[in-house]
Formats: structure tokens, sequence, C-alpha cells
């Protein structure tokens, strides 16, 4: 049972990480960087570094522990038994009881003390005085007084630990039943935030309720793991657990706490450079509405244009922004955020032709004002509304109230026919057209008479302008006849344009005047007109 190459613990003397460069080049071959430990209750007592002979530092400080421990144990050893003498250069560690044979515990030379950078009687003088410290502790804390003490605490603790867990389960449930009973109060508060027309009060008690459950758990997660180094810490033989457990906090602590004070220069950074882009965001949004509105004119910038720029402007900003914000971001140049960068790398890859030809189409269509939002238009064959203009998509309101999403490429590469355009620009009246034929039998003085009647008489036809007829084919069995009208409103067009049909019929029904349109073939041998006749209601039935 001999304890070789004893050293008492770093904070006892010098270790060897902490020598300069020149004490180390002096320093006897065989002493390891790295120490074994000698411990006690898994509590460390002293470091071995060398040993006299050629057995390993490991297995020293293995026997070491074992010797250490039955020492301890043994309580017909007083601390004051353990002794030193020093003879020829040389320290013993001895264990000297009356009565009893001087037995040696180790022995340290001038090589062994040179590993720790002391003298072989210094560093044999601090081995003992561990030793002595080491079996005190040990038989202080496993005597009686102290199980009983340790029991009685951790009884204590375990009994404030339950009463805790019953409020902490109590107040969980009175959160959960208040959020799920306010959902007049959460209305309430969203609509003072402005975020009603965004968020519903069930979207919110969901959101809540998650939060809840997650500060529950973790709070009961938080407040288990400090427990157990607590209890632990109250028995001796699992004290040198509690001490690892302490210390693994310690450290995680420290380091989330020395991040955090690393973090606040950049997360500054940050704020600052945020809040320089939300200034920035709010005076372009200004002026592009003061654009909108006409307080603020451009040349050659029209008012409509305002809102798409704006929104472009303000993505341009968003995207500046983070990219002079990310290099300050905590672990922005890790895997993670390497990772999560490949990740959106590869999606816009994949999309971004599809996407870029429709932004920019979007671009063109804005910026070439072929039409704007509330515009009566006809978009690749659709007839209908503006309803809104994105990047990405156009979508328009037909007739029959269906809402129609057509991609902006395709909008783009086809004729885009805007029937509001006139009103707005040039300031007339959008024209309607319709053509019938009529026979070589009837007079074209009474044809284009009548058609003129019929055209005034519709009642979305406007008299800031005349309408006309003009005769466009003289075709071999009837002439082609077009009618032109001009609208009030272009979102009437489709109704206007079957008033005028309707029209039509009646005037020529009401002069006899058979229309032939789009064609008619009849062989005259006495078959009736094809003239409808008009019956007064009264008679139908």
């Amino acid at each position: 049972m001999l304890l070789i190459g004893l050293a008492p613990p770093a904070q006892s003397f010098l270790r060897l990480d902490q020598l300069d460069s020149a004490d180390q080049k002096t320093l006897p071959e065989g002493c390891a960087a790295e120490p074994a430990a000698i411990s006690l209750d898994g509590q460390t007592v002293l470091e071995v570094r060398g040993t006299a002979g050629a057995e390993s530092i490991t297995s020293a400080a293995k026997r070491g522990s074992q010797t250490l421990q039955e020492l301890a144990r043994n309580l017909a050893i007083a601390p004051d038994d353990i002794a030193v003498k020093h003879l020829d250069g040389e320290s013993f560690i001895l264990l000297q009881q009356k009565g009893q044979p001087v037995r040696r515990l180790g022995m340290l030379n001038q090589r062994i003390a040179g590993c720790y950078g002391m003298e072989p009687q210094r560093l044999a003088e601090l081995t003992r005085d561990q030793i002595r410290a080491a079996m005190v502790r040990y038989r202080q804390a496993h005597s009686l007084d102290s199980w009983l003490r340790g029991s009685a605490l951790a009884a204590l603790v375990l009994a404030v630990y339950v009463v805790w867990l019953r409020l902490q389960f109590r107040l969980n449930a009175r959160i959960r039943q208040l959020i799920a009973s306010r959902d007049r109060f959460l209305l309430q508060q969203l609509a003072r935030l402005g975020l009603s027309a965004l968020l519903e009060p069930a979207q919110v008690r969901r959101l809540l309720q998650g939060l809840r459950s997650a500060v529950h758990w973790g709070l009961l997660l938080l407040i288990s793991y400090l427990l157990l180094p607590l209890l632990l810490g109250f028995f001796p033989p699992t004290q040198g657990i509690a001490s690892g457990l302490r210390l693994q906090l310690r450290q995680l602590t420290l380091g989330l706490l020395d991040g955090v004070v690393a973090a606040i220069p950049n997360l500054l950074s940050i704020v600052v450079i945020i809040g320089l882009g939300v200034l920035v965001a709010r005076a372009s949004n200004s002026v592009f509405e003061a654009l909108r509105l006409g307080r603020l004119r451009i040349p050659g910038f029209y008012r409509e244009w305002a809102r798409p720029t704006a929104r472009l402007v303000a993505m341009l900003i968003a995207v500046a922004t983070l990219v002079i914000a990310f290099p300050y971001i905590p672990g922005s140049s890790s895997r993670a955020f390497q990772g999560a960068g490949l990740f959106v790398g590869v999606f816009a890859a994949l999309g971004s032709s599809a996407v870029a030809a429709n932004i920019i189409s979007g671009l063109l269509l804005i910026y070439t004002r072929a039409f704007r939002e509330g515009d009566f238009v006809e978009l690749n064959g659709v007839l209908g509304t503006v309803q809104d203009r994105t990047l990405l998509v156009t979508r328009v309101q037909t007739p029959h109230n269906q809402l129609v999403s057509i991609p902006n490429a395709t909008v783009i590469s086809n004729a885009v026919a805007n029937y509001s355009f006139s009103r707005r620009e040039i300031r007339q009246p959008v024209a309607l057209a319709c053509t019938i034929t009529i026979g070589y039998d009837v007079p074209w003085r009474q044809v284009e008479e009548l058609m003129l009647a019929a055209a005034r008489s519709v009642e979305g036809v406007t008299d800031e302008m005349e309408p006309f007829v003009l005769q466009t084919a003289l075709n071999d069995f009837h002439i082609s006849y077009e009618l032109t009208a001009f609208l009030r409103d272009a979102n009437t067009y489709r109704l206007s344009l079957s008033q005028l049909h309707g029209a039509l019929q009646d005037k020529f029904a009401e002069a006899g005047v058979e229309i032939l349109s789009p064609g008619y073939h009849a062989v005259r041998n006495g078959n009736p007109s094809t003239v409808p006749k008009n019956t007064p209601p009264s008679l139908e039935a």
C-alpha cells in the first residue's frame, strides 16, 4: 500500500502548465503534462505527475485512491499519525501509530518534486497536510450526525418541492382557464393593436396556450434539474456526483453569460442597422405616398407607379438591411447557418426561372402602364375587372363573379385590351361596335337610320359623341353594316352590348326589315318572312 509520487491539488502548488517555457525545459523526464487524480468520495485530493519507478501515473493514482480510502475509514488511525521524514535528499510520507511499526506510504525524490517546481521537503509537507485534511473531512461527512442532518435537509427540500409542484400545477391550470375564457378581451387587444385583420382570437389563444405549456414544463425541468445536485450533496457517497453536476451547471451558466456578454456589441449593431433600415423605409413610403396622392410630382413618374414602386423599394431596403446585419448575427458563421443558406439556395435555384419570369413580367406590366386595379380589361381571353396586380399574378374578376388568376408571364405574352384606358387617359369614352348584314332590297339610308335609333335608345350609350354607321363590305347576298357607339362607363361594356343587340332587333322588327346576319338563305317560294311579329304582351296569353 504505497503512495508513490503524490502531489497536492492544483490550488496548493504550481501546475506544470503554469510554468514558463524555460522551467519546462529543465523538468526531469517522465513528468506527465496531464496529471492523474487521487480522489476520496469523488473529490480530488492529490495529483500524480510522476512516479519513482516504472509504474504509470494512472496505476499509481488508482492505488493511492484505495490507500487513502482505507486510511480514512480506519478510525484507529489518527490524522496526526501521517508524518514526513527527510533523509538524504528524499522525503518519505509515513504512517506512525503508537505501538505499531512505521509504514512508508510514499516517497518523493528530487526528480518527482521537479515535476511540480518545488523541493521534495516542501512537496512532502503539502501532501501530508492534504491527506490529513481529507481524512478529517471524510470522517466528519460519514458521521451519524452528518447522515441525520443530510436526511433531514433532504426531506425538507423534498417537502418544499412537492408543495411547489402542487402550486405550480394549480397556477398552470388557472392560467389555462383564463386564456380559454378571454376571447372578448383578446379581440379588444387585437383591435387596439391593429392586428384584428391578421389574427383571430382562436389563433392568439392557441399561441398563448402553447407559450404557457412551454414555460410550465420548462420551469419544471429546470427546477428538477437544480434539485438533483442539492439532494445528492446532502449524502457523502454522492457528493462527488453533486459536485460534478454543479460544475456542469456552473460552466453552462457561465458559458451562456459569456456568450450573451460577447454578443451584446453585435446585438447593438443589429439594433442600430434595423433601426436605420426602418427609418429609411418609412421615409421612402412617405415619399411614394406623396407621389400617389399628387402632393409631390416627378416628371415622367405616374401616380399609379407609386404603390408598386414603394413595395419594390421597401423590399430592396429589407434585403439590404438583412445583408448588412447578417455578419453581426451570433452564429452566422456556424454550419447551421451555412446549411440553412444552402437549403434556401437550392429552393431558389429550383424555382428561379419561373418566378423570375413572372416577376419581370409583372414589373413590365406595371411600368408599361398596360392596366391598373379597377380597369375593365380583356386578358388572355378573360374579360373582367382587375382586382389585384402582384409581381407574380394578375387577378381578374369576371362578370360572373369568378376570380381568375393569370400568371404575369402569360399576360405579357398576349394582347391586353383595356376598356378603361381611354376615359382615364385621353378623356374620351370607349367605343362599342357591332356588325349586322342586311339585304340589298333595303335602302341603306333606312338601315343606318334604324341602327342609329337603336344606339340612342340604349341607356349605357353616352351623348358625348354621336354614334355612326359604316358599310364595311358589299357581300354576295347582303351588305355589312358596322355600328359604333360610345359608352358612359367601360364597366358596363357587356351589358350595353347586350342591350344594343336587343335594340337593333326591336327597331328592325318594327320597320319590317329582315336581318340576315350572320347569314341567312331562303328560297322565296311563298315562305313567310323571318321578321318576328310585334305581338302585344296582352295577346301572348
